[in-house]
């Protein structure tokens, strides 16, 4: 099994921000990628949906050989991993936006977070947020049309930075001095947000604390891949090749599959 790959699922493109990490701190490890873009964002689709659709990935990557997979989507891990986990022999490794260390380290008392309206909603994002931040100001926006731009090849453009800058406004408003990104497509967003935000804002992504728990699994779990052999990096996604080669660059292995 050390030798499988380990499969990587979102709504969309964005988890390849979490694909990146992952590469980066395990550059010997195969990997599979599943863009489920034609039913990006699941946000708004309600637990059940997002339930269904997580299984559906889920059991595409386990035909797979996948030996971990890796749910890189905010809005799939609030409302599907616990299920995922209970009914399939495999590890699972979610993703929640970075609430902890933004509450723990403000000087303003003051943070923002930007997340899909399915994290918002969910009982472990509440869980979370009552956790570590009931003792400080917390402006929540939901980012309602980012994902549906980036997955149609429009994350420069003029309706971005509007959309960017009506939600950012309340939370300058508040003196945030932290900004917690609860969405895997978001970090593709931080080259515009940091021309719109202060300098003291610091921007906070889950990406590589998720690399870091999977590599972590993975040797708990004897699962580190040893080999020297060369790599697979397969990606598949049921939307478009060219949006999924904008953001990770030419010269990958990116197919279309109808799944």
């Amino acid at each position: 099994m050390s030798n499988n790959p380990i499969g990587i699922f979102d709504s969309g493109v964005g988890g390849t921000s979490i694909w990146k990490e992952i590469h980066g701190l395990l550059p010997y490890e195969d990997t599979i990628y599943l863009s489920d873009s034609i039913n990006a964002p699941y946000g708004p689709k309600g637990t059940e949906k997002i339930k269904e659709l997580s299984i559906k990935n889920t059991e595409l990557l386990l035909k797979k050989g996948c030996k971990i997979i890796v749910v890189a989507c905010n809005t799939a891990t609030t409302n599907a991993i616990a299920y995922l986990r209970n009914t399939y022999d495999v590890p699972f490794i979610g993703i929640e936006p970075a609430i902890k260390p933004a509450a723990l380290n403000t000087k303003t008392n003051a943070i923002g977070i930007l997340a899909t309206k399915g994290t918002l909603s969910s009982a472990l994002f509440s869980e979370t947020s009552d956790r570590f931040a009931s003792h400080i100001k917390v402006i929540e926006r939901e980012g309602k049309g980012i994902v549906e731009l980036i997955e149609n090849g429009r994350l420069y453009s003029d309706t971005m930075r509007a959309l960017l800058l009506e939600y950012l406004q309340p939370m300058l408003n508040a003196n945030i001095d932290h900004l917690v990104l609860g969405c895997t497509h978001y970090p593709y967003l931080i080259p515009i947000l940091l021309e719109l935000l202060p300098n003291h804002v610091k921007i906070i992504d889950s990406g590589e604390a998720v690399a870091r728990q999977t590599k972590a699994v993975l040797e708990k779990n004897n699962l580190l891949n040893l080999s020297a052999e060369a790599i697979n990096l397969k990606f598949y996604t049921n939307g478009s090749i060219d949006v999924m080669y904008s953001l990770l660059g030419k010269g990958f292995d990116v197919k279309h599959l109808n799944f």
